[in-house]
């Protein structure tokens, strides 16, 4: 997930130390009458106009009651303070938000991804390398206007985009804050930066939303998922269901005349040692499942992190033939598109 920046005080403090102080008000709302129907707008703002951004938030914060949101059905009322795997209440909490210059390409272009990176995670990876965040919970309980301010902040600042890194445990929030802010004048990509251990029936929620799928598609082994997620036997099943729903959705990545993304799938891959994560498998059902067109993006950057020393079979760098091996297999399959 690349850098990380701080909370200061009541407020984010942003890439080359851009403070978003609490309170301030967001832009001059724009006058929607004068507004045209480019379809280069995201497809948020036509949802926002109908009135359904707003329906789909309400039924989506009655999730917290029982939360379903994602396939841990953990069931705890979060609106009562009850936490399931994920360990997060009904609050949202973000660790920072910022100008994300090492996202993907087509993503971060010359101006940064804008990332938001909440707290906590439903997937605790032994090996994550932002354990602080995803696993401990670092970071600070806001609100969806805090988010809102955030999200205008980094459109102001030129961001290409809003990445929201995961989000899924906090969507009721985020949509709540969208109904803020896109009447405030946010006209940016929305970005699903997520772990791929997403249920169909909630992206479907999202149809319409989200303008860019981030996903991982970490696993083809239920038993590697497993070990190394905290018991995700079911995620190889869930990320297959995703990224069809997500492709669906918004299709293979479109890119302006600059090559930032404007729509569209991307597929991250991280290559695990020892072949654990089952690369081949999974690039051959991204070329012949989804499309050999998918933007993919091939990691080579694992390495032991927070409890990895304790999995002999993750308790090391990746190797270059291992990497090699990975990209002769894309190859193989004719996934061209790399990011």
């Amino acid at each position: 997930m690349g850098s990380r920046r701080r909370f200061l005080g009541n407020g984010l403090l942003l890439a080359g130390g851009a403070f978003v102080a609490p309170g301030r008000r967001p832009a001059a709302r724009p006058d929607f009458k004068k507004e045209s129907t480019d379809s280069r707008l995201p497809s948020y703002v036509a949802l926002h106009r109908s009135g359904e951004l707003a329906e789909r938030s309400a039924a989506l914060r009655a999730e917290y009651e029982s939360c379903s949101l994602c396939p841990r059905d953990c069931r705890v009322d979060r609106t009562r303070g009850q936490t399931g795997r994920c360990r997060a209440s009904g609050r949202m909490r973000v660790a920072s938000a910022f100008p994300h210059s090492g996202e993907e390409r087509p993503l971060s272009g010359s101006r940064g991804s804008g990332t938001i990176f909440f707290s906590h995670c439903g997937l605790r990876c032994v090996y994550c390398q932002n354990h602080d965040i995803s696993i401990d919970g670092r970071g600070k309980d806001v609100s969806a206007a805090r988010v809102a301010e955030s999200m205008l902040k980094l459109q102001g600042m030129g961001c290409h985009n809003i990445n929201l890194v995961t989000p899924t445990h906090f969507l009721p929030g985020i949509l709540a804050a969208l109904e803020i802010a896109v009447p405030a004048g946010l006209r940016i990509p929305l970005v699903y930066n997520t772990s791929g251990f997403e249920k169909p029936d909630i992206l479907r929620r999202l149809d319409g939303i989200v303008d860019i799928y981030l996903p991982d598609f970490k696993y083809w082994d239920p038993e590697a998922a497993a070990r190394y997620s905290s018991d995700a036997f079911s995620y190889p099943h869930y990320a297959r269901l995703a990224l069809r729903e997500m492709h669906r959705q918004v299709g293979v990545l479109e890119r302006d005349g600059r090559g930032v993304a404007r729509r569209g799938l991307i597929v991250r891959h991280l290559v695990l040692p020892n072949r654990l994560a089952g690369t081949r498998d999974a690039l051959k059902f991204i070329a012949e499942e989804i499309s050999r067109s998918t933007a993919v993006n091939i990691m080579r950057q694992y390495r032991p992190e927070h409890r990895a020393y304790d999995f002999p079979n993750i308790d090391r760098r990746l190797t270059s033939a291992e990497y090699r091996r990975a990209l002769e297999w894309a190859d193989e399959f004719g996934l061209s598109n790399r990011v």
